[in-house]
Formats: structure tokens, sequence, C-alpha cells
């Protein structure tokens, strides 16, 4: 009776949080959120496939797509993943590229605890002012994002997953700042005789809105009488990118050399963005090697007035190399790799390591 009492607590709270995110796919408020770094999924084996996989994402994966599969970590993880935006160097002027370092625990038989962050960088971009506009004169500085996020996830039964995560972020040059907070939460439920039915759905990114200050928002100037004072600009806060997330997953499986083929499914509503629909296939062979591909549709795609360069196909694949034949044992490394279209930019190469202990 207690657990049939967290699951409709669990329930009950979730929906109540995506009472906000109903009137997505607003196009008026599109770009008008704040923290958009936040819808970069940073993972190399989730974007492999679109980040599709809401109803059956494993591991320190599930902290960005649906928080609840953190449950299914067996032990330890620890990983790490590098993405490099729009061809990095070689195609953004600044290279922009994220570092996502996470680590998840056990520390019960039906619950776990994850812990990743995840920092952007532009490299050195050239300062221009008013009165100098020319590059190269007046230095550079060096924007960072960065986002901390620390999580729970509980199995309530052998169907029923469900977990929540707190977030800090923040976004800083070298004299403006600012700081917000979020949450995500999320359930998955798994069905069937060799459990290869899946559903998920996640809210992500609900909280307060965020605002910046420091001196680059000040002013000084000379007051008629000749004296110097200081104006500061008013800054207006900005919402969160909230979203919801709704997927959905069937595994058919075979026999011969333990194969797998996953067709998943998902739905993003977007608060502040156009609404995203997300198609993939993942096969595993001998459950050492997985290969994926999938393809994001956002309405205006192939229009002038495209929302996002992020759509279209996107595939990858990961590589489990096990430290130990014993039977149960779940200790190895996995490597990822996922290349996500961009258009008209350069494509996105993500490449991530998992340590299993």
């Amino acid at each position: 009776m207690k657990k049939i009492f967290r699951i409709f607590a669990v329930v009950v709270i979730l929906s109540a949080l995506a009472i906000p995110a109903a009137q997505a796919g607003n196009d008026e408020r599109r770009g008008t959120a704040g923290a958009s770094e936040l819808l970069i999924n940073p993972w190399a084996r989730s974007t492999g496939w679109g980040g599709v996989n809401i109803a059956n994402v494993r591991g320190l994966d599930a902290m960005f797509n649906n928080v609840a599969g953190l449950a299914f970590l067996n032990n330890i993880e620890v990983t790490y993943s590098n993405t490099q935006l729009y061809g990095g160097s070689s195609g953004l002027s600044s290279g922009a590229s994220i570092n996502t370092f996470g680590l998840g625990i056990r520390v019960f038989d039906a619950g776990v605890l994850g812990v990743y962050v995840m920092t952007m960088g532009f490299g050195d971009i050239d300062i221009t002012t008013y009165g100098s506009p020319e590059l190269g004169t007046n230095g550079t500085f060096s924007p960072s994002y960065m986002n901390i996020n620390v999580a729970y996830s509980h199995s309530f039964t052998r169907s029923i997953h469900g977990g929540i995560n707190l977030k800090v972020v923040t976004e800083s040059t070298d004299n403006v700042d600012g700081t917000g907070f979020a949450i995500d939460a999320g359930i998955q439920y798994v069905t069937g005789e060799f459990d290869q039915l899946k559903f998920g759905i996640a809210l992500k990114n609900w909280g307060p809105s965020m605002s910046f200050g420091g001196t680059g928002l000040s002013l000084q100037m000379v007051g008629v009488g000749g004296n110097n004072f200081t104006v500061e600009t008013r800054q207006a806060e900005m919402e969160l990118p909230t979203c919801l997330n709704i997927g959905l997953s069937y595994d058919f499986l075979f026999e011969k050399w333990d194969q797998r083929l996953t067709v998943a499914g998902a739905f993003t509503s977007n608060a502040f963005l156009r609404d995203n629909y997300t198609l993939g296939l993942e096969y595993s062979l001998l459950q050492r090697v997985q290969l994926r591909c999938g393809y994001i549709f956002q309405p205006g795609l192939w229009d002038d007035d495209a929302a996002t360069a992020n759509n279209g196909l996107c595939f990858g694949g990961s590589v489990d190399i096990p430290f130990s034949k014993k039977e149960g044992s779940n200790t190895g490394i996995t490597i990822d790799y996922s290349y996500r279209t961009a258009d008209p930019m350069k494509g996105t190469h993500a490449f991530g390591a998992t340590l299993r202990f």
C-alpha cells in the first residue's frame, strides 16, 4: 500500500508541474526565454538518435532526457562527453564546445544518486566598442556557461520508476553574470513479457525566472555641471526554457546473436519554441555494439523561417568493452559517438566514454 501511495504522489506532482507547459509550442514566444543551453543534449550516446529515448534511456544519460532512467544504473558509473558544436573551431569562428562530467552511485536497493556538470565555452571573442569597432584592437573576452545537476531516481516497482533533478545554471563574462535554478521530473513505465514496451514522460527546466547583473550593465556619464555619475541599466527577467517530453519505445528481440532492434518515438512540447517530433532506431548486437539513427522534425524545418539549426538527421554508435567475463559482472567501458546535422552550419560531433564499476 505504501508503494501505491508513493507512485500516486509522484504522478500527481509531475502532472501539477506539467500544467504550465500545457500551452507550449507558442511561436509568438520564440526567443524570449533565457538559458537556452539547457535544451542542448550534451551526451554522445543519446544524441545519436536525437534524444528520442525518453521512455528507455538508462544510466547517466537519463539525467538530461528523463531522470527516471537513472534508476537502472547498476552500481557506479563515471562518464565524460565532449561536444563540438557546429564543427567546433572549424565551424564557428569562436569554436563553441561542451564538456560534461557525470557520476552515478546506487545508494539504496531501489535508489540511485547522480551528479553531472556541463560547461560550455565559446573560445576567445574580439571586443568591439562604439568608438573602436575594429577587430583585434581591444582584446578578447570568453563567455562561459555552466549548469550543475543533482538527481535522485527511485524504482517504485519493477515497472514504475521516477526521479527528480535539481539544477543550478550560471552564465558569465568578465563583468556580467546571471544565475538560475530549475527542476526536472520524470516517470518511466516498463511492461511486456520481456520488458519490451516502455513509456516515459518528463518535465524539464521548470523554475523561477533569472536575470543578469554586474558592472558591465552600468555606464559612466558626465552631468551638466561636469560631475561624473553612474547609470545602471535595468534588466528584464527571463523565463527558463520549460518543455514537456513524452516518449514511447518497443524492443524487437532476436535470440540469435542476442540481437535487439528498438523503435522509438518522442514528442517535445516547448514553451518558448516550436514543438519537436522525433523518430529513432537502435540496433544492438551481443549487447556489445549499438548503432543508432534518428530524425528530428519541427514545423517550418524546410522554410526560411526555421527556428533552429538542430533539426534533421542524426546517427551514432557505441562499443562496450567488458572488464570481466564473469556472469553477472557489469564492469567495463563504453565508447560513444554521435553526429547531428545542422543547417546552414556545419554538423555537431560528440564523443563520450563511460566507466562502470
